[in-house]
């Protein structure tokens, strides 16, 4: 992955948030294969694309289930560029030849957060649980960062101390501590 497509600019607006597509495919019987160079082709020529950071692939458990494709993009206005793309259209018409109608899903939010490869694509937790988790989060590493480097920080204004670690606290969370919560605690987000 190019650095473009890791980094993100927190500069976003509120019509320009940051976007996860959720996609669903099976391969047409017979084309598996074609269809497992589709995703490594479409995998690397999205990762190219400004503003792409990352895709995970859940590959199905039996033997002619859907392919769960999970890929993000740090604003909507990004995700429509590669969408109207050239490129993107070439592997469009590849993944038509290969594999069945997808089913797609583009969400924003805390929705986004809280989306497992092995649960249906638009089935979320209730609120008050995305809400629960989230202060979890926020908690333990506003904690965390308020005992590592808040005493280096004691002289600084307010505002610098809250910018600095809202700088932190944000990233750390999104892409690190609320995936790491949602598998956790999988059992009480989706119950049975």
């Amino acid at each position: 992955m190019n650095e473009t497509a890791q980094t993100s600019d927190s500069t976003n607006v509120e019509g320009d948030p940051p976007v996860t597509v959720l996609v669903t495919r099976k391969p047409k019987p017979g084309k598996e294969a074609e269809f497992e160079d589709y995703i490594t082709g479409i995998t690397q020529a999205a990762m190219q694309h400004p503003g792409h950071m990352g895709t995970n692939i859940f590959r199905p458990t039996k033997p002619d289930g859907a392919y769960r494709i999970v890929f993000k993009f740090d604003r909507r206005s990004h995700l429509e560029q590669w969408e109207r793309s050239a490129e993107r259209a070439e592997w469009r018409e590849i993944a038509e030849s290969v594999s069945q109608p997808r089913e797609i899903q583009t969400i924003t939010g805390l929705e986004a957060w809280f989306t497992l490869p092995d649960c249906a694509i638009n089935v979320h937790p209730p609120k008050y649980k995305m809400a629960f988790l989230v202060w979890l989060g926020v908690f333990s590493l506003v904690t965390l960062l308020s005992y590592l480097i808040g005493p280096l920080m004691s002289e600084w204004p307010l505002v610098a101390r809250a910018f600095i670690l809202t700088v932190i606290v944000v990233p750390t969370l999104t892409y690190f501590i609320l995936p790491l919560l949602t598998r956790i605690f999988s059992g009480w987000l989706y119950p049975k």
